[in-house]
C-alpha cells in the first residue's frame, strides 16, 4: 500500500452541497433556506444572547457594585520576595523589574509584608504597609516611599 493508494472508508465522506444549482439538485430556488424569515435572509440569524423576545439574562440578573474610574492599581511585591537581593543593595522599581518580581507598574510599587525578610536593604517604593515597613527596619534596612508625582 502506497500513500497515493489511501481513500476514505466507504460511506465516511459525502459531496459538498451545491446550493442554488437548479430544482434538480433539491437545493435550488431557495437554496435549502426556506421561504422568508430571519435565517433565508443574506446576514440573517439571530445575535449572540437574544433569547427570541423574551427578557435575555443579561438583563433579568440585578446589577451590583461599582468599579471606580480613579482607582489607583499597584503592582504588589511581598517582604520575602526581597531576599533574592545582596545586602546593601538598593531595591527600586527598575531592580524589581530585572529581577522579574513585577512586570506592569500602572500607579507604582506597594511592598505588603508577607514573610521575612533576613538582610539589610534599602527599598524604594511607592507605598508600602506599615507591617512590611517594620519587617524592612528590623532586618537593618531602609524604607523610602517615594512621593507619588
Amino acid at each position: 500500500m502506497k500513500l497515493s493508494e489511501l481513500r476514505p472508508a466507504k460511506g465516511a465522506t459525502s459531496a459538498k452541497k451545491r446550493v442554488g444549482r437548479g430544482q434538480g439538485s433539491g437545493l435550488g430556488q431557495t437554496s435549502g433556506r426556506g421561504h422568508k424569515g430571519l435565517r433565508a435572509r443574506s446576514g440573517g440569524g439571530t445575535k449572540p444572547g437574544y433569547e427570541g423576545g423574551q427578557m435575555p439574562l443579561q438583563r433579568r440578573l440585578p446589577k451590583r457594585g461599582f468599579t471606580n474610574p480613579f482607582r489607583k492599581e499597584y503592582a504588589v511585591v511581598n517582604v520575602k520576595d526581597l531576599n533574592r537581593f545582596d545586602a546593601g543593595t538598593v531595591v527600586d522599581v527598575d531592580a524589581l523589574r530585572a529581577a522579574g518580581l513585577v512586570n506592569r507598574v500602572r500607579d507604582g510599587v506597594k511592598l505588603l509584608a508577607d514573610g521575612e525578610v533576613n538582610r539589610p536593604l534599602t527599598v524604594k517604593v511607592d507605598k508600602a504597609s506599615r507591617a512590611a515597613a517594620d519587617k524592612v527596619t528590623a532586618a537593618g534596612g531602609t524604607l523610602e516611599v517615594i512621593a507619588p508625582c
